[in-house]
């Protein structure tokens, strides 16, 4: 078999595209997590706290120097941080929301239809009936 038709059955797996689809979706979903965070949820808070950017907060450690070209700033960026915390909770939110509606939804398909009980292997068919013949001779 060669590498690529190995790797086209690979493809063709179902998890491979199944998964492949969900990457594209969260990579879209992230953006859309992001504007809601810089562009819906921080600029109200930022109002309520006199107007600031939380993007914009750092602690800086080395300034930057006016007299040379090079960027010198060394800053701990604690603002867009504490952005990045916002848009991690509304995506974990998110996906425990899908998580939930899925396991109900199983939950009330394992409801809907009881499962049947597996036969059992063969052996042990077996030996079940030999043990109901031995029954039925004690028996008087």
């Amino acid at each position: 078999m060669s590498i690529f038709s190995e790797f086209r059955e690979f493809i063709a797996r179902g998890n491979v595209i199944d998964l492949a689809v969900g990457v594209i979706v969260g990579a879209a979903f992230n953006d859309i997590v992001k504007s809601l965070v810089d562009q819906v949820v921080m600029p109200p808070i930022g109002l309520l706290l006199s107007g600031v950017d939380f993007s914009d907060l750092k602690l800086v450690l080395k300034p930057d120097n006016a007299i040379t070209k090079a960027n010198e700033l060394v800053a701990i960026q604690y603002g867009a941080f504490f952005n990045t915390m916002i848009k991690f909770v509304i995506v974990a939110w998110v996906v425990f929301l899908i998580v939930k509606g899925v396991n109900t939804i199983r939950r009330h398909d394992a409801e809907a239809s009881p499962a049947e009980k597996p036969l059992p292997p063969p052996q042990e068919a077996l030996l079940i009936e030999i043990r109901d013949l031995l029954k039925n001779q004690a028996k008087p």
